[in-house]
């Protein structure tokens, strides 16, 4: 429980905790948000970690001088493909692994072929969206992997969601981190860009239940 609590209050004050760790670490902030957002795109076991939040508040705290917004966006940028490229290749070489047999109960060869011919058809824009999702965000190029998605396909896709997730997020909160109304609510804006984030997710679940409830 307090574990939960200190987590809580580490995403909700971001801008505390990271402000902190900018003037204790200096330049080592961007190895510290490199490793965060690496292992929260990289690592199935770590989905949890602030991602879109995270983003903002470390342009907002780059608008006030504790970071270089260029250097931070491509710190950023590598972390996130880089993240990504190695969860794709982790789903790519396990994959195999897990589905050993053609016929078990593991793998089902059909099932396979048309994840694999869906993230050929409709990889791309899943790939970009699941930027914005969290959750998905960390799966999404791990089933990439798995599905055999072609690669030199992923990579590009990979590196253009990417950009656009970095680059969109960080900047606006550096141009809107630190205006009295967002810096005096920053706790309210962080809970609504996590809200907002989820939505889809939220949205989607609902369609879910209204398909089975109309099939049964």
């Amino acid at each position: 429980m307090e574990l939960l609590t200190t987590f809580i209050d580490i995403v909700l004050h971001l801008d505390v905790h990271l402000a902190d760790l900018a003037t204790n670490y200096g330049t080592w902030i961007y190895a510290i948000l490199f490793l965060i957002i690496f292992c929260e795109t990289g690592l199935v076991i770590f989905p949890f970690l602030p991602g879109d939040s995270l983003l903002f508040v470390a342009g907002a705290l780059a608008a006030t001088g504790g970071m270089d917004i260029g250097v931070l966006c491509g710190v950023l940028l590598a972390a996130a493909v880089l993240g990504d490229n190695t969860n794709y290749w982790i789903g790519h070489t396990i994959g195999p692994k897990v589905f050993r047999w053609e016929n078990s109960r593991l793998f089902n060869r059909q099932a396979f072929d048309k994840t694999h011919a869906y993230f050929e058809s409709h990889g791309g824009k899943t790939i970009i969206i699941a930027r914005f999702l969290p959750l998905l965000r960390t799966f999404a190029p791990f089933v990439a992997g798995v599905a055999r998605m072609t690669y030199p396909r992923f990579v590009a896709l990979d590196f253009l969601g990417g950009a656009i997730w970095i680059f969109s997020l960080s900047l606006l909160g550096y141009g809107f981190g630190n205006l009295p109304a967002v810096k005096n609510n920053l706790s309210a804006v962080i809970l609504g860009i996590i809200a907002i984030s989820l939505l889809p997710v939220f949205i989607g679940w609902l369609r879910g239940r209204s398909t089975a409830r109309a099939a049964s």
